[in-house]
Order: structure tokens, then sequence, then C-alpha cells
């Protein structure tokens, strides 16, 4: 059976501390640690910034906005988010898997998609 994949959605309390104590090393010591995951500058050449470029991901540790919960945006999920996702440079987690799977969920009752046309009382045209 494969392993379940640590996401940083449920994280103990040791988990927590040392990402904090991570984040908050300078960044030489960072890109040093064994849990700083390189980053692929050919894969974000779809942001166009003054600012530089992130040479490493590390996990960040971050309050929701809605409801207080900590997590961990695990360093491997950010590459993911900017290189494959292309997600914006600057966007960081504000809000837990909870919170974002709620909003989600509102939105898409709100919104129902991919309609037939039966659905929608289109007749075909003969």
């Amino acid at each position: 059976m494969p392993k379940d994949r640590d996401t940083g959605r449920s994280p103990t309390s040791k988990e927590l501390r040392d990402a904090d104590r991570i984040a908050n090393l300078p960044p030489t010591q960072q890109k040093d640690h064994p849990s700083a995951v390189p980053a692929d500058p050919s894969k974000l050449d779809h942001i166009n910034t003054y600012g530089q470029l992130p040479e490493f991901y590390i996990d960040r540790p971050f309050s929701c906005r809605q409801c207080g919960k900590r997590e961990i945006w695990r360093a491997r999920d950010q590459k993911w988010y900017y290189e494959e996702a292309k997600g914006h440079i600057d966007a960081v987690a504000v809000e837990c898997h909870d919170c974002r799977k709620a909003k989600k969920a509102g939105r898409s009752s709100a919104y129902p998609t991919h309609a037939s046309r039966d659905d929608l009382g289109v007749k075909g045209v003969d």
C-alpha cells in the first residue's frame, strides 16, 4: 500500500515548531537545510517580476485567516503551485484546507456548470 503523503493539513506541534524555526533562519541556512526543495528557474519563466525569483522552497507555517487553524504549506506543494500550476510568485497560503474546500463547495453550488441542452430546455435543430 502506498504511504499517505504528508500534506501539512494536520501538523503536530513539533512539526509546527520545526517549520517556524526553519522559516526564521537566515536564507543561507534555509537553502542548505535538508528540508529545502530547490527551485527550477526554467519553470518560473512565466513570472514577470522586478523582484528575485526563489532559489528554493521551505515549509511555511501559516494561520488560516478564516478559522485560525495552523497548517504548513509544504515546500513541495509550493514548488508545484509556482512551477507547474504557474501560480503568481507573491501568492501565499492564507486559508486552511477545510476552509478552502468549504468555499469551493459554496461556489460550485451557486454556479452550476456543464448543464446539458436538456437541462436548459434547449431543443435540437432538425
